[in-house]
């Protein structure tokens, strides 16, 4: 895989968005994805995705996400970068999700009253790892 020099895309019914190898911030606004507007915000120091003026996703530092999928109960993606990453998703506020990790589970956690959700990747240039977050 690799980063997505569009900024963001759609690839066979999932987003594909964000370009760590940036060295400046980049932005772009309005992308129709699926009757929603997209705006994605990427650069090496972080990757921001927000549907419909909404928070959706972010990394510290900067990452590629492939094959993005999000509906009522959870979410999926794929994801590299050049070093660990910090992710935040907006999910439903007040519940518990379970987080995989390349199949295996790093545990549940509840969110909060935001219904932010975080998590930490452990990643290496190249690699590209599988992240599955569910609604228990």
């Amino acid at each position: 895989m690799a980063v997505v020099s569009e900024l963001i895309k759609e690839e066979n019914g999932a987003l594909c968005f964000g370009n760590f190898e940036l060295d400046s911030k980049t932005k772009m606004d309005g992308f129709d994805y699926k009757g929603d507007k997209y705006k994605i915000k990427t650069f090496k120091e972080i990757t921001k995705l927000e549907r419909n003026g909404s928070f959706v996703y972010e990394s510290v530092p900067g990452t590629a996400v492939h094959d993005f999928k999000a509906d009522d109960s959870k979410v999926e993606f794929k994801i590299e970068g050049l070093e660990d990453s910090q992710i935040t998703l907006e999910l439903e506020a007040g519940q518990e999700y379970v987080t995989i990790i390349d199949g295996n589970s790093a545990g549940s956690v509840k969110t909060n009253l935001g219904g932010k959700l975080n998590l930490s990747v452990e990643l290496n240039p190249g690699q590209v790892s599988e992240i599955k977050v569910e609604k228990l």
